[in-house]
């Protein structure tokens, strides 16, 4: 499960380098995660308004060749649910990956996601 010692900040951090990987990929992400949780749009700590953006997250996969799972900071139950889906359509192509295995973070990356 993902690491609940982090906070939100160092959540949407990660988040947005995840982001930021898969565009020098030359991918086209769809954060949905980020943002649908931004101020105004919808409550994460709502349960009703997380599932909410979960599915209107999912609904992307549609659309998608792939969905991508970037791991370094464990798995939510929103990522939990969002790999089952994946899973269950065939043919549906599911990477994960780790964000530090890319060179192109600076080191100092990896140490602000980690501290409290």
């Amino acid at each position: 499960m993902r690491n609940k010692t982090r906070t939100q900040e160092q959540h949407e951090h990660y988040a947005r380098l995840a982001v930021r990987d898969a565009v020098l990929r030359g991918e086209a992400p769809i954060a949905s995660h980020l943002l649908l949780t931004q101020k105004g749009i919808l409550n994460d700590d709502v349960p009703e308004e997380r599932t909410l953006g979960i599915e209107a997250g999912l609904a992307w996969m549609d659309c998608a060749e792939a969905s991508i799972f970037y791991t370094d900071c464990g798995w939510s139950s929103g990522m939990i649910a969002a790999l089952k889906r994946c899973q269950a359509k065939e043919g549906y192509l599911i990477e994960f990956r780790s964000i530090f295995e890319s060179s192109c973070y600076p080191p100092w990356t990896l140490n602000y996601i980690n501290s409290k």
